[in-house]
């Protein structure tokens, strides 16, 4: 049977999904059995029955490999269910927000209020019940006897003779014994071969093993030996190298300080490191004294002379003044 869903809006706002009513379908209490095999038939259908070997105790079971498709689809099916939750709960219908200095509380809108509490009412009740009886054992089966009882007379050595039974089986006891022996003392041959060609074998081994250690011993001493001669050589070329480059350096030095000499000296005199101490004393100390002294003495004559023009001036100056008071008298 078809039905047609339909999806359409509230008066709210709300999606509301509606189909159209069909008939349940009778299903079967069983699962139905292969199609080529009988219910009752092959138990290797059922899957109750463990196939294979159950003694699995030191077997690690490995983990199956997951199916990407098989992954992909619940990761997609998880987003999905997460969005529709996401979505139901943005349409679901909310109060509005508290004032402010207020809050929401829950309260009954039933027509009959009850009080509500945490503390569950219960009531202990006790029931005596009859013990087990032992089940009786099941008695032991004994099959019904069939057929007639009949007997038969047998007389001493009409049916086994000691003597002529036991010769087949000595044969056959020391046969196997020979046979045996022959192998143990083979096999005891054939270990002392293989040792007598173990030991041969260790021995031209073992020397082997000493004349590659000898011949390892003389390439490690070759090679000792190269590397020192070549390190020694080394050595002297580098030391001749660095008596090349001293000769070389002294020439050069020589030839430079044959006309550096006379140039240092010239400017260490001319910059005074060389000096006469008589002239370098009356250069340093009696010049200057000297120049002080001729410095005061001449500051003295100065100060004289401008003492003696000012009293010429004053005198000029006053016999200036009485002679032209003379004249106008």
């Amino acid at each position: 049977m078809t039905f047609v869903a339909q999806s359409q809006r509230d008066p709210n706002g709300n999606y509301i999904f509606s189909s159209r009513p069909r008939p349940v379908e009778t299903r079967s209490k069983f699962r139905e059995p292969p199609p080529d095999q009988s219910p009752y038939g092959n138990i290797m259908y059922d899957r109750r029955v463990v196939r294979g070997n159950t003694y699995a105790q030191h077997i690690i079971p490995t983990p199956a490999q997951p199916d990407p498709v098989e992954v992909q689809r619940q990761q997609e099916n998880r987003r999905r269910a997460i969005a529709r939750k996401r979505a139901r709960e943005e349409l679901r219908t909310r109060s509005a927000e508290a004032l402010q200095g207020r809050k929401h509380i829950d309260v009954q809108t039933e027509n009959y209020l009850e009080e509500l509490g945490d503390i569950i009412v219960a009531t202990d009740i006790e029931c005596q019940t009859d013990a087990f009886l032992d089940r009786a054992a099941s008695p032991l089966f004994i099959p019904a006897k069939s057929g007639k009882d009949v007997e038969t007379q047998i007389e001493e050595g009409e049916l086994f003779d000691f003597d002529r039974e036991v010769q087949p089986v000595l044969e056959v006891l020391v046969g196997k014994t020979m046979e045996q022996s022959l192998l143990e003392v083979m096999e005891e041959e054939e270990l002392a071969c293989l040792r007598a060609q173990q030991r041969a074998f260790e021995e031209l081994r073992n020397n082997e093993l000493a004349e590659v250690l000898r011949l390892q011993e003389q390439e490690r001493r070759h090679r000792e030996e190269k590397e020192r001669r070549i390190a020694q050589q080394k050595e002297v070329l580098k030391e001749e190298k660095e008596i090349a480059e001293k000769i070389a350096a002294r020439a050069y030095t020589k030839q430079f300080f044959s006309d550096l000499l006379l140039t240092v000296f010239t400017s260490l005199r001319s910059h005074g490191y060389f000096y006469d101490p008589v002239e370098k004393d009356i250069e340093t100390n009696f010049l200057p004294w000297l120049m002080v002294e001729v410095n005061n003495s001449l500051e003295r004559r100065y100060t004289a002379r401008n003492l003696l023009d000012n009293i010429i001036h004053d005198v000029v100056h006053k016999r200036l003044e009485m002679c032209r008071e003379t004249q106008s008298k």
